[in-house]
């Protein structure tokens, strides 16, 4: 039987609004400070202690046993990768994902970042998969399905001769990280659970230069493709509404930054 959908009063939604413009922010400051040279466990203590700081508590660590704040996937990593102290380094490309807590309900984003001077096919994989997100979020509307948003999102990486992961999906958001439904980036129209006013979704698009197939590695965690090659994730939340989804997360933060430093954004 299929888990019950929450649907958020509009006074619920505020809230996870707020946990995720946090998140935004908490992610502006990873863009200031990420570059070839820094560590990734670096990055991560600067968010814990970001977020406590700004009267939240971070939506990852501890939860399912996960020792950190941040998530953070380095080329072919996918998602779930553990920050310590690997070296990013010039040319990486480097997925960040984030959660936030506050006032009892969650937020949730992630954002992929050049790491300096990034090759012309890494760019192009960022910037489909941030598209894919654009696409999968204009689906994102009351009346449609999931599949409406995994259709989207999966003809336009496919389009590019780029990969889907099938094994990781969005979901729902609210008083938990996780709530139905799940919303995978990949599916046929008309299909899925059926989207309703006031449904607040995470829609995160994975997709890989290669192959689609992925394996998880010892840690436990981090997931990776397996074929070797470079993986991009774009994560926003949204409330579903009539009409025009809604995005209650945002990158804008994230790019002001980046653009001041004299960056591209993705």
């Amino acid at each position: 039987m299929a888990k019950p959908v929450n649907r958020l009063s509009a006074e619920e939604i505020e809230l996870v609004r707020n946990s995720s413009l946090l998140v935004g922010k908490t992610l502006a400051e990873v863009a200031r400070m990420i570059a070839p040279g820094v560590v990734t466990g670096a990055l991560d203590r600067l968010a814990e202690e970001f977020i406590r700081d700004n009267g939240g508590v971070p939506g990852f660590k501890g939860l399912y046993g996960c020792p950190s704040t941040l998530l953070i996937s380095v080329n072919e990593e996918v998602v779930h990768g553990l920050p310590g102290d690997r070296e990013l380094k010039e040319g990486d490309i480097a997925s960040v994902d984030c959660g936030v807590l506050m006032g009892g309900f969650y937020g949730d984003s992630a954002y992929t970042f050049a790491v300096g001077a990034v090759s012309a096919e890494k760019q192009a994989l960022m910037d489909v998969t941030k598209e894919c997100l654009l696409r999968g979020i204009a689906q994102a509307v009351a009346n449609q399905r999931t599949g409406d948003i995994g259709f989207a999102v999966q003809q336009h990486a496919e389009a590019h001769g780029y990969g889907i992961v099938r094994e990781l999906v969005g979901h729902g958001v609210g008083r938990k990280l996780h709530e139905a439904p799940e919303v995978p980036n990949y599916g046929r129209r008309g299909h899925g659970a059926r989207l309703t006013e006031g449904m607040v979704i995470a829609i995160e698009p994975m997709v890989t230069m290669g192959r689609k197939e992925v394996r998880q590695l010892e840690d436990g965690w981090t997931v990776v493709t397996q074929d070797g090659k470079p993986s991009a994730h774009f994560e926003h939340t949204i409330a579903v509404r009539h009409g025009k989804a809604e995005v209650l997360s945002t990158f804008s933060y994230i790019e002001d930054v980046l653009r001041e430093r004299g960056g591209k954004t993705a």
